[in-house]
Parts: C-alpha cells; structure tokens; sequence
C-alpha cells in the first residue's frame, strides 16, 4: 500500500515509509525484469538530447533504489559510462523528498551516488498532471503507487476500504474514479513519452478472489470501533475515514485500450495479474512469532494507510494525531496476533511502449 501521487495521499514522513515497507520490496521484485527489459529495446535519443528515466510515485526512495539501478546499469551497456543519465522523482509536494535524498546520497546501492554521469532530480506534483516535457520521457516506473486514487469519491459507511464494504453505492463510486484515474495516468504518460518509449507499472490489483488484505482491513476496522467506543474517536471522525486505495481488475486495466489495444498512442505489451510474497508470513511460519506478526503487519499500515486515516480527525492537532497513530497501531497489532493469517496480495505488473508517430 505505499502511496503515489494521488491528491488525497498524507505521509507520516522521517523515513517511516522507508522502514516499514517490507511488502512492497517483495512485491515489487518481479516487475524489475519488464523493467530491464524495456531498458534493453527502448530507442535511445541521440546526443546531445536528454536520456530521462522517470519514477512516478517514489516516497522515500527505498524500494526505488533497486529498479532504478538495474534499468540504468543496462543503459549504461548501451551508452558507455559518460553518457548523462537524468533520474526524475516525482510525488506529491507533502512526501518527504529529504529522506528520498537522503537515500539516494546514502544507500550503498544507490546509482546516483556511484555513478558521476547520474543526475537525480524530483518534482512535486501529482502524477495525473503532465509533469515531464512532450516526447522526451525514454523510460518510466511506477510502483506501488496508481492504485492511489487521485481524490475521495464517497464515504464508506461502514468501512474505511470501499472493497470491504456492503454499500454498492461506495463501491460503485470509487470504481468509476478508479477508471477515470487509471486513464488520466495513462493519458500523461503517453504524452511524456518519446515515440519508442516504454512504461513499466507494478502495482495492487483484483483477482478472482478479491482485492485481498481481508484479515489486516477487518482488524483495522475493528481497532477504530473499539476507539469510538472508548471516546477517543468520535463516530463522525470514523465514518469520514477512507483509505483511497483500489485493486483493479484485469478487465479493469484493459478497459481503456478496448479492441485495437491503444490508448492515447501507449500499446500494452504485457499485463500479468500475480500473487505477491507475504514475507511476514514466512517469518511467522518459521518462528511462530505471534506477536512479531501482529506489530510487522501493524508497522506497514502505520506508514502507509494510517496518515490517510488520520486526516480525518477534527480536532486536538499533532498530539491527538500521534496518539490516534500510536493507539490504533496497537490494536490492529493486538487482533492481527490473536489469529495470524496469510494475507493474500493480487498484485499487477505491467509494460507499455509509446507508438511511433
């Protein structure tokens, strides 16, 4: 669940993101592949032009680390060591791009730190914007990010996560701003592409079964209950409380392209619905560890979906914030270690190529 460049995506911010973010790392592996094959065959500008590799939705910097140096040491076969390589992060303005530099200055695996002819810059807007010239984008990655949806466009009554919910009116109002987003994002990046250009996109989805998560998202739900019924949280805060995230179908990502497979001058090449690794599972089912479980689990939701949650408080300021974050952490931890669960995560991985024009 890490957040991108939607309109309605708060951060906790320090690196919290960076330390908790276990899940999108494994998921997030096997898409690294498409990207280095779109690195291999896209068509290179030539000299002097820019050569620009994108990350849409990057937070803190962690899980772009790996994909971002894998594409470029396979540029680097391609050009030579001299070639000038630009890398441009984008997110929303309230991410917090000093931990992203910080990571980018102090990972040992960081490309832009061993390589002299790599240039890392970030913009801070919303990717459903244009945020690069026309026609000069060679290569773009976005993980863990477009299932940010780019505003609210109901309240759940009787959820926070509208897949969970059994009011077809939210449900049916978060699917059709998931298809309008899906193709605002799509639209963008076509236009930023140069003609050969390639997109790679990992990201939560919906298979037969589901969006998944259901043991964390019914946990949650139950945590804030309990908080109603404590009378730290008021009824009215709870029902105004979403995470604007969605897990498209198949169908879903299809849509747009309709029977010629194009949209907006963008061809999908590839498109796999997958389950990612629950490694905090496997490190349940190797010690047993009920309550490491229940507090890893509670930790990823402290970074990713919590803030969201938390927008919704109305009074009490940063210290109330800090509480509500502190409290609900402890009982999503509490009931996740009561009955551990795998959870199931159906996540997408995709590949675009801009058509000539």
């Amino acid at each position: 669940m890490k957040g991108g460049s939607g309109a309605v995506r708060p951060m906790e911010g320090h690196g919290a993101y960076n330390r908790s973010s276990r899940v999108q790392a494994a998921g997030l592996v096997p898409a690294i592949s498409l990207l280095q094959e779109a690195a291999r065959s896209v068509p290179l500008p030539p000299a002097p032009q820019p050569l620009i590799l994108a990350d849409y939705g990057c937070s803190e910097g962690r899980n772009s680390i790996r994909p971002i140096a894998a594409a470029v040491a396979i540029l680097r076969e391609r050009t030579g060591p001299s070639r000038p390589i630009s890398l441009v992060f984008t997110d929303l303005p309230e991410n917090d791009f000093s931990a992203l530099f910080q990571t980018l200055a102090e990972d040992p695996e960081s490309i832009a730190r061993s390589d002299s002819q790599v240039f890392a810059c970030a913009i801070g807007r919303s990717y459903f914007e244009q945020l690069i010239p026309a026609e000069t984008l060679s290569l773009g990655w976005s993980s863990w990010s477009v299932q940010w949806l780019s505003r609210v466009p109901a309240k759940i009554p009787d959820q926070v996560q509208a897949a969970y919910s059994r009011d077809e009116a939210a449900r049916v109002a978060f699917a059709a701003q998931a298809a309008d987003d899906w193709r605002a994002f799509l639209s963008r990046r076509a236009t930023e592409l140069r003609p050969g250009g390639q997109l790679v996109v990992l990201t939560m989805a919906s298979d037969e079964r589901g969006f998944g998560y259901e043991p964390l998202v019914r946990a949650m739900y139950e945590a804030l209950e309990a908080m109603v019924a404590e009378r730290f949280l008021h009824a009215r805060e709870l029902h105004a409380m979403v995470i604007p995230t969605v897990g498209r179908s198949r169908a879903d990502f299809l849509a747009p392209f309709g029977s010629k497979g194009e949209f907006c001058g963008l061809a999908l090449g590839e498109l796999q619905i997958f389950e990612g690794e629950d490694r905090i599972w496997n490190d349940y089912e190797r010690d047993r560890n009920a309550e490491a479980f229940g507090a890893e689990w509670a930790r990823f939701s402290r970074a990713s979906v919590f803030p969201s949650l938390a927008s919704a408080l109305e009074s009490g300021g940063a210290p109330r914030s800090a509480e509500f974050f502190n409290r609900l952490e402890a009982g999503l931890a509490m009931r996740l270690a009561r009955e551990p669960q795998r959870m199931a995560i159906p996540l997408a991985r995709m590949a675009f190529s801009r058509t000539a024009t």
